[in-house]
């Protein structure tokens, strides 16, 4: 089956709720994205249409998003688009809803403080990082591996010119 994978920034617009049920955690909350352009008559940017969704986070997405999200605060949203459907008293009903994939804090509109949580174990003969030569970066990753040359060195193979396509 096909999902509907979306993008959405947006706001959040509604304290993110918390709740457990017979299949996991989940987070939910409601966003808002309102599309602008230029108006020439106006001469300046103008709101277009909103855009509001339900969105719902899963597993460990929804501890971090309940520990992480406010309302309020700008966000970027990647996940699967559903409509579901429901009969009330009024009739049949029906709503957009995103499942959520990732959650992310718009860094266009402010800064955040990234914190991991702690792994279960780690390999003992793999030393931890640690801040080396007074740099208090290093202990943030252990992607980087240090020295000049790796900022530089190319594959000859790859760097090669390659025709333009016409």
């Amino acid at each position: 089956m096909y999902e509907t994978t979306i993008h959405v920034v947006g706001n959040v617009v509604d304290v993110p709720r918390r709740t457990r049920t017979s299949n996991g955690t989940v987070t939910n909350f409601r966003m808002a994205s309102t599309s602008r352009r230029w108006d020439e008559d106006a001469k300046g940017f103008v709101d277009g249409a909103t855009l509001w969704i339900d969105v719902a986070c899963w597993g460990e997405l929804s501890g971090n998003v309940s520990r992480s999200v406010s309302k309020g605060d700008p966000v970027l949203v990647v996940g699967n688009l559903a409509t579901e459907s429901w009969d009330s008293e009024s009739g049949r009903r029906s709503a957009n809803r995103m499942k959520a994939i990732a959650v992310g804090l718009n860094l266009a509109r402010g800064w955040a403080e990234f914190k991991r949580p702690a792994r279960a174990e780690q390999a003992p003969d793999v030393p931890g990082p640690q801040e080396s030569d007074g740099n208090p970066y290093a202990a943030r990753s252990t992607d980087y591996i240090g020295g000049e040359e790796t900022l530089h060195m190319t594959d000859s193979d790859v760097s090669e010119q390659e025709p333009a396509l016409t």
